[in-house]
């Protein structure tokens, strides 16, 4: 009997490195059982990418901090927008989605780290590639689906499609390309006039930012210091065409001239986090707007028409897969900190994919609208006078 407790504990000793009597579990031990909450590292500190800086004397901080709480938000919410996108285009190459579809995945840290830094009384308005911004600003995967699918439960009760989304304080996709800039920038000028201490953030790509609107705008809101963030999504491709090609100049965060602007690594979460948190701040101090280049990229092509490797090659889509994809550095940084463990993460996707498959029955059952609501919800209020053979739903009664 005294080998046989011997030959325990030489084993023990050896697996753990520790004594059998000891009091102290080692790290080796510890993983045979499922960790506590306490066992891990509440909180760390990172390095990120500097930013590039035009007319600042000084920017974001290189050295920032996130808990536990925190980093598990932003990986769940991030991989909730990549999977939901991945379902979007299963479900497009099914023709159940039908018409423009622009998806999101790759640029998650835009969408996450820009949530992360304003409050829900902020603004948000944005282009067409508009789910993710969705998602962030409270939509649900069930009924952005369902909007896509074109049913009754969708986000804009299946009448507005992927690029016109909208929820409380976000403005949708707009489908007119930069269009949404000098809403955005109307907007700023009514958080100005009622004096709320809110901010708008208008977000456009880069095939948009040589839209003469958007110079307006910069020019507008510079002269009135609105409490505008105008942010450029860099996913360094229009449709078909590189930004070498189409822009004399690409260093974008430059463009509003008299604006300040920060050049931000749009694949880290929490660089764009401190990089928006440093913009609101700009503007909520009464200085006039500010302009954020996120250097981000997209995996599928411009939209579903666009496969994305005509003008683009393979090898270069998975490199950035492989060196900067966002939700997989978050996940790194996370576990060679000890701030959570594979298994945690792999219950997190377990149950994301769970929420997608759900959301994606609902939203190829939900029925279809009526043809007699094809008028309702387009007017805020009451609906205009009705003018005797002017309107061609004159049949069809409209309700706000």
């Amino acid at each position: 009997m005294k080998r046989v407790l011997t030959a325990i504990s030489n084993a023990f000793s050896r697996v753990t490195g520790k004594n059998a009597g000891s009091q102290t579990v080692s790290e080796g031990a510890r993983a045979v059982v499922s960790p506590r909450t306490s066992d891990y590292t509440p909180q760390a500190t990172f390095d990120v990418k500097k930013c590039d800086l035009h007319r600042l004397e000084e920017g974001p901080p290189e050295r920032v901090e996130l808990t536990r709480e925190q980093g598990l938000h932003y990986y769940r919410t991030m991989q909730t927008v990549r999977r939901m996108e991945l379902k979007a285009d299963q479900l497009y190459k099914q023709k159940i989605i039908r018409g423009f579809c622009h998806l999101y995945d790759g640029q998650e840290a835009c969408a996450m780290g820009i949530e992360a830094a304003i409050n829900p009384t902020d603004h948000v308005i944005t282009a067409y590639r508009a789910h993710g911004y969705t998602y962030t600003r409270g939509g649900s995967v069930q009924k952005i689906l369902a909007e896509l699918t074109g049913r009754k439960g969708g986000i804009a009760k299946g009448k507005g499609g992927s690029m016109h989304m909208y929820a409380p304080n976000f403005y949708g996709g707009n489908g007119i390309v930069g269009a949404q800039v000098p809403l955005g920038a109307g907007i700023a000028l009514a958080c100005k006039y009622q004096g709320n201490g809110q901010v708008c953030v208008a977000l456009y790509g880069d095939g948009a930012a040589n839209q003469g609107q958007i110079f307006e705008s910069f020019n507008m809101a510079a002269l009135w210091k609105l409490p505008c963030i105008f942010v450029c999504e860099n996913n360094k491709y229009g449709m078909g065409t590189s930004v070498e090609r189409s822009s004399a100049s690409t260093d974008y965060f430059r463009r509003g001239d008299f604006v300040p602007g920060l050049r931000v690594d749009g694949m880290d979460v929490l660089c764009v986090r401190e990089a928006t948190k440093f913009a609101a701040d700009h503007c909520r101090a009464g200085k006039g707007p500010i302009l954020m280049e996120l250097q981000t990229y997209r995996y599928h092509g411009h939209s579903m028409s666009d496969p994305g490797v005509g003008y683009r090659t393979r090898e270069e889509v998975q490199e950035v897969r492989s060196k900067s994809d966002p939700i997989t550095m978050l996940k790194d940084r996370m576990l060679s900190n000890s701030m959570a463990a594979v298994e945690e993460f792999k219950e997190i996707d377990t149950e994301i994919r769970k929420e997608i498959e759900e959301a994606a029955l609902f939203a190829t059952t939900d029925p279809e609208p009526a043809l007699d609501d094809l008028c309702s919800h387009i007017f805020h209020n009451e609906p205009p006078l009705e003018v005797r053979g002017t309107n061609p739903w004159s049949k069809l009664q409209s309700i706000s």
